[in-house]
Parts: C-alpha cells; structure tokens; sequence
C-alpha cells in the first residue's frame, strides 16, 4: 500500500473521526502532524500516542476572525507546511424542509467557509514546500442529491466546486488540490443517524483510503468503491435517481402549510 512519509502535515478536524485517525495513521509514518480542533483536551489526548511527531493547534477554522491567529500560531510550529487535510465538518438535516437559515450557516461555515479559512492560514506555508498539498473532505452525498440532506449536501457541492476552481487558478504551480468523498463513516456524527447507512466503514479505514490515494497522486479519492460506483452512475443519469431512489427514502409526504 502506497504511503506518505516524512512530511509536515496540518490535519484538521482531528478531535475525533476521520481527522483522529488520520493524525494517527500519518503520524505512525513518521510524518510531524499538527493537529487542529477545537477541543484541546480530545488533541492532547491524542498527542500522547506521538509526543514526538504530533503537535496540537486548538482552533475552530470556522471562526474567520481567528484565522489570523492560527496563521502566526502555525507559524510558531513550522516554517513550512508539505500537505494539509481539511477534515473539520458537521452535518445536520433538514426535517420537514423547515428552512432554517440559521442551520444552514452553521453547517456552511463548518463544511464550507472552514475550508476557506483553513487554506488561507495554509497557503503561504504551503508555498515554501517543494511539493504542496492540500485536501479537503467533501462526501459522497454531493454525487446525488438526498432527502433532508439540503444543508449538508449542498455545503460538500459549494466546497466540490470550490477545491475545483483552486485546481483551476493553481494549474500553473505546484500545489496538488484533491477532493475527498466518502461514503458512509463510523465516526460520533454518523452514529447520530437515525437511517440505515449501507456499506459503513470504520474511521481507521476510511484513513488507510485516504492516504493511499494522496501517495498515488490522486485528484479524487472515492470510498467504498461499491458505493462510489453506483452513486456516480446514477448522478450521471439523474432521473434514474429520482425515479427509483427518492420515492423510496423520501419522508414528506404532504407540504407544511403553516
């Protein structure tokens, strides 16, 4: 299995989830990680299993008039930044189509704007390395569009585009942009669930997923492939999708009137 190795690495999100378990996985592989969440006691927690190779950097990446600080704070750690992966995210639904602006900023600020900020902290860092990365996790639901799933699946389209239009403007330089989407993860958002979630992988896999695609110099890494391969066909043929798929996981049957 291709790996990466003995680079400097910013990993947000790392709390809990895909983030933790890549921060393991990539410190285990003699990478130096810095960490980054906002729950400083679950990140010192996590230093303990590297003391060596992983440094914490509390944050939230959503809170835009933080994101000079995290910049002078990062500075303090490293001179300069080989790969960064942007896990930070949240998802919440919307039931009933209840429209709740205030949700969806929420949601857009974690799983969009976060991204925003965490690559402008980043990008200068990233410009001093021979080889610069950056990777961001969007998700399988913004193939196909789902019930309920307005806020969140639309924030993972907005950050789809997004990492594709910083492949676009950096096509002359040397950054690596990629986009990650994963199908469904154990992690303590998606035991929150309350629908059936086929083809569930652990956090510790959807890691090993992650770095063998960005060793192998990938653009998109999409995971499981049994649930990729479908999702992408029947996003390429839509009206197969709303046909024989939304009939059947819909929930609303009648228009609110009030």
């Amino acid at each position: 299995m291709a790996e990466i190795r003995d680079k400097i690495l910013w990993i947000t999100g790392a709390s809990s989830g895909i983030g933790r378990a890549l921060v393991l996985r990539l410190a285990d592989h003699n990478n130096f990680v810095i960490a980054s969440g906002r729950r400083r006691e679950a990140l010192a927690e996590l230093q303990q299993f590297a003391p060596t190779r992983i440094r914490i950097l509390d944050c939230d990446v959503a809170d835009d008039s933080a994101t000079a600080s995290t910049f002078e704070r990062l500075k303090d750690l490293t001179d300069h930044l080989d790969g960064v992966i942007a896990c930070a995210g949240t998802c919440e639904y919307d039931n009933d189509l209840q429209l709740e602006t205030a949700m969806y900023r929420r949601v857009f600020d974690a799983n969009f704007f976060g991204v925003v900020n965490t690559l402008r902290c980043a990008l200068p860092l990233l410009a001093a390395s021979t080889s610069p990365l950056f990777a961001a996790l969007g998700s399988l639901s913004s193939v196909v569009p789902f019930p309920r799933a307005e806020a969140y699946g639309s924030s993972k389209a907005a950050l789809d585009y997004f990492l594709a239009s910083v492949r676009a403007d950096t096509c002359h330089t040397d950054l690596k942009v990629v986009l990650v989407r994963p199908g469904f993860v154990d992690t303590p958002l998606t035991a929150q669930n309350d629908f059936a979630m086929p083809f569930l992988i652990s956090a510790e896999r959807a890691a090993e997923f992650i770095e063998e695609g960005l060793a192998r110099g990938k653009s998109v890494i999409d995971f499981p492939l049994r649930l990729s391969l479908p999702l992408r066909f029947l996003g390429f043929f839509r009206s197969l999708w709303f046909r024989f798929c939304t009939t059947k996981i819909s929930r609303i049957r009648t228009l609110r009137k009030s």
